[in-house]
């Protein structure tokens, strides 16, 4: 058995509250990071080369997530199988598993690539990007999937070690490739004035850096997550349970971009300062969540090893937790959001008309944070007990099919762009009734306690 040390964070023993705060710190100072990297983008885009350069980076952006959400969904499911087998101390299994998952990154970012620079044109045409923006929608997303595949690959990377519970590495090479992505957009736009395209050059350079350190850390001898070039390959049993877990994240990630990219596709009909309105917001969302997300990403890896070393009562007690925390967290972000909604939008742009469209979304939507993240974090409880099927069916009918159905209503009846913005706020709030009746009602969660039962115990 490959030795542990104080990198891997055992959530088996210990406090719930402790192990899934002190997990979540880290991760929520990693996707901090990691959201600074579109956001620089949008930042310097704005500031140095306009606004129409700016809704061209803003066009975008729920195409790329679109296209690289089901990759980075699917991996997801690799992290739940290794938090699995390393919650039962099976490290032969746990190696296994990152060997099979690091495969498939390798696999899943060419073909990405290849997709992402052929068919660019054809997506933003299919989402009414302004003819105005479109030169340069194409140059920034044909370079941005250039460097798709080190964009699955750190995903990949950061999912292994998330799940033997090392958010502190994630977050360390992160913060290197941040400040490299942000050096960069100002060289090659503020200094060099190369254009928006070289926006994306900078954000693909710094992916790669943070990919480059991955690996140095994976080929280290001692490490429970230690990758061997001559054991890269797709474990047929391993591949299996990897998709069984992983297929559904990825399929939910997809429909819920499939429907923003509709919603983008009608936000585009109001012109672009609607356009660049609604991607600024859509960047101070992405930061506002960044606490949530950690708490459920935390709840997937806590669910997950507790499961697979059978303390069932823990795993209660940590996800009733997790959820209590995310819901009062978001609804207080929601609040400084819509007081200071002015402010945070001006950020990315001076020009009055950009502000209004993006204040009048941020003062819809930001009071509802809490369902969201109600939402969230029942899902992430569900991956972690190895039932993906179910926030994906629900964000498929609720997220995907509902949305777009009631945002094509309404804009055939009333082209008001409000109506686009309360598509939000309407399909979290019957999201969040579905899962409450699944948490409270269901036998996924008593099937803890029935779990508990099979093993002698009792809660």
């Amino acid at each position: 058995m490959e030795k542990r040390n104080s990198t891997y964070l055992d959530m088996t023993r210990g406090a719930p509250w402790k192990l899934i705060a002190g997990f979540a710190v880290p991760v929520f100072l990693s996707q901090l990071f990691q959201q600074l990297y579109n956001t620089i983008d949008s930042l310097i885009v704005g500031r140095f080369l306009g606004t129409d350069s700016l809704a061209a980076v803003s066009s975008s952006g729920n195409l790329i997530f679109l296209l690289t959400s089901f990759f980075i969904g699917t991996t997801m499911g690799a992290g739940v199988v290794i938090s699995k087998y390393f919650g039962a101390k099976d490290m032969d299994k746990v190696s296994r598993a990152v060997h099979t998952n690091v495969a498939l990154g390798l696999v899943s970012g060419v073909l990405l690539t290849v997709a992402g620079v052929i068919f660019t044109p054809t997506f933003l045409v299919w989402m009414k990007t302004d003819a105005e923006i479109m030169d340069e929608a194409v140059s920034y997303f044909r370079v941005y999937f250039a460097g798709a595949l080190a964009i699955v690959l750190y995903n990949t990377f950061k999912s292994v070690m998330n799940a033997v519970g090392d958010s502190k590495r994630p977050l360390y090479y992160l913060i290197f490739s941040s400040l490299l992505n942000i050096v960069l957009d100002l060289l090659f736009v503020g200094v060099l004035r190369w254009g928006v395209w070289s926006a994306a050059l900078a954000t693909t350079i710094s992916q790669g850096a943070s990919v480059v350190l991955c690996l140095i850390q994976f080929l280290k001898k001692g490490t429970a997550y230690r990758i061997e070039l001559k054991k890269l390959r797709f474990d047929p049993s391993m591949l299996r349970e990897i998709l069984v877990y992983g297929l559904p994240s990825g399929v939910q990630n997809s429909v819920i971009g499939f429907a923003n990219v509709i919603v983008q596709k009608n936000i585009n009909t109001f012109m672009k300062v609607a356009t660049a309105a609604y991607g600024s917001y859509s960047k101070i969302e992405g930061f506002a969540f960044l606490p949530i997300n950690s708490f459920t990403m935390a709840l997937t890896t806590f669910v997950g090893q507790n499961l697979g070393a059978g303390e069932y009562d823990r795993a209660k007690k940590g996800s009733r937790f997790g959820i209590i925390s995310a819901v009062l967290l978001a609804e207080a972000i929601g609040l400084v959001i819509w007081i200071f909604a002015p402010k945070l939008i001006g950020a990315f742009s001076s020009d009055p008309a950009v502000i209004a469209y993006g204040v009048r979304q941020a003062r819809i939507e930001a009071f509802f944070y809490c369902l969201l993240a109600f939402s969230h974090a029942v899902a992430s409880v569900c991956r972690g007990a190895g039932k993906a099927v179910v926030p994906m069916g629900v964000m498929l009918a609720v997220w995907c099919v509902f949305r777009i159905t009631y945002i094509e209503i309404m804009m055939h009846f009333i082209h008001e762009i409000q109506y686009i913005y309360w598509a939000y706020p309407i399909t979290w709030s019957i999201s969040s009734v579905i899962f409450l009746l699944y948490y409270l009602f269901s036998d996924w969660v008593h099937g803890f306690v029935k779990g508990e039962k099979a093993h002698g115990r009792t809660a």
